[in-house]
């Protein structure tokens, strides 16, 4: 039998897909979670590095556990070095695109480019038919009828 043209059929969520829509959501929740926590500690060990200025390199002071690095571990060196990734240590921990909680490298552009780039988009320049013309100005009046410091009296 069908319905009446004046009502609409609106499909029911089952259980099933109520709590699956649940269990997403907590997911998502715990990732945020995990990964404020992982910035505040990768936060941390930046600022309590030691920098050894004769080696030139900077040494991790404490053990950070969720960052797989422990006390002494040098975490940025000059030379001939692998420097520690954020983006590598949410990989480790299993994130879901992990690109979304890193901002852009310096070398892209950073945020502001991102956003005019993908966000805004290109914006259409329109062609200025009288394009604005500055007249130049003289400038100020020469000294001394423009003859210079040395002149004859």
């Amino acid at each position: 039998m069908e319905p009446p043209n004046n009502q609409r059929m609106v499909p029911v969520q089952t259980t099933n897909d109520a709590a699956s829509l649940q269990s997403s959501k907590s997911r998502v929740q715990a990732q945020k979670q995990l990964v404020e926590e992982l910035k505040t500690q990768w936060k941390q060990l930046w600022e309590e590095r030691f920098d050894d200025k004769v080696r030139a390199e900077g040494v991790s002071v404490n053990d950070y556990q969720q960052l797989f690095v422990e006390q002494g571990t040098i975490i940025h060196a000059t030379k001939d070095f692998k420097p520690l990734r954020f983006k590598e240590i949410l990989q480790q921990h299993m994130v879901e695109n992990p690109d979304r909680y890193i901002p852009p490298e310096t070398d892209v552009g950073g945020w502001n480019k991102f956003i005019k780039t993908s966000i805004k988009g290109e914006k259409t320049k329109k062609a200025n038919t009288h394009p604005i013309v500055h007249k130049k100005s003289k400038g100020q009046k020469p000294k001394k009828g423009g003859r210079g410091w040395l002149h004859a009296t």
